[in-house]
């Protein structure tokens, strides 16, 4: 199942209820758009230091709390430290990527700051991001789980 379809059944099911309908991105200064930089995979969430905000897709709203305040918390923290623009995105086949990027103009926003932070955060926080990848396989992709688990022992 592409993002696409997963987001075309997600409104199928649940158009009528007003308070569960995908909410628009807010839009970057330069008009740039979290779903635009993840090229059709499924941001889970993300920050903008340019206007201070975060992001988390409602699509995921039923991610215990704790993950989500820790999301929020990894976010944030990396946009505050390195500026820019950050995401974690799934990718189809239920991998994360964590993603930075930049207004061209900004001369603030330190690449290479921004490319070790993402290698610690990787490194810090790989089994969540390994926990989120077999929620979205189970939950999103709807693989069976037995089947997840016999793969990783292989």
């Amino acid at each position: 199942m592409s993002a696409q379809d997963f987001e075309n059944e997600y409104k199928k099911e649940f158009e009528e209820k007003e308070d569960l309908k995908i909410d628009e991105m807010q839009k970057t200064n330069k008009g740039r758009v979290f779903e635009e930089a993840a090229g059709g995979r499924i941001v889970l969430c993300g920050a903008n230091a340019y206007e201070q905000k975060y992001y988390f897709n409602p699509l995921f709203k039923e991610i215990p709390e704790s993950i989500k305040k820790e999301l929020n918390i990894i976010s944030v923290l990396f946009t505050q430290e390195a500026g820019g623009i950050f995401t974690i995105v799934f990718e189809e086949d239920g991998n994360i990527s964590i993603e930075t990027n930049a207004d061209e103009e900004d001369i603030t926003y330190d690449e290479i700051t921004a490319g070790l932070l993402v290698g610690e955060v990787r490194r810090k926080r790989q089994d969540l991001f390994e926990a989120l990848g077999l929620y979205y396989r189970i939950y999103v992709l709807h693989e069976n789980p037995a089947d997840i688990l016999d793969g990783d022992d292989e």
